[in-house]
């Protein structure tokens, strides 16, 4: 087996307005597709980040909450590439979204930060 790339990652939101504002508005993903199924009671909201297939955004009827933060096994965190770090996180505090400090990768040298979304997973600027 030979993977290409990532195709997408799945989230499931407690509120899908409020997450679809925050993926749609704030942070810029653009809308390929947006379906309602009843049997489910479910909305699939299918984003994409320059053009490519990233992001499914789901709701269901009361999901559980995230026990705790990042450190829990599992998913730790999506990062989103950006050239200017300072530019991306000065635009989300200018929306009210709480951006922790940003900080060095001791590895590569280059500049990161995180936030998070509305049911607060969460996400990382990394600096190209």
């Amino acid at each position: 087996m030979q993977l290409k790339k990532i195709h997408h990652v799945a989230i499931i939101a407690s509120d899908y307005q409020r997450s679809k504002a925050f993926y749609c508005d704030i942070l810029g993903l653009e809308i390929l597709a947006e379906n309602y199924r009843a049997e489910r009671d479910s909305y699939k909201l299918d984003l994409a980040l320059s053009g490519d297939y990233q992001i499914e955004l789901f709701s269901f009827p009361d999901p559980p909450r995230r026990i705790n933060g990042p450190e829990a096994a599992g998913l730790r965190h999506l990062a989103f590439a950006v050239d200017d770090l300072d530019a991306a996180t000065e635009s989300l505090k200018q929306q009210g979204i709480e951006v922790e400090p940003i900080r060095v990768d001791e590895f590569t040298g280059k500049r990161f930060c995180f936030f998070r979304d509305p049911d607060q997973l969460p996400l990382e600027l990394y600096e190209e």
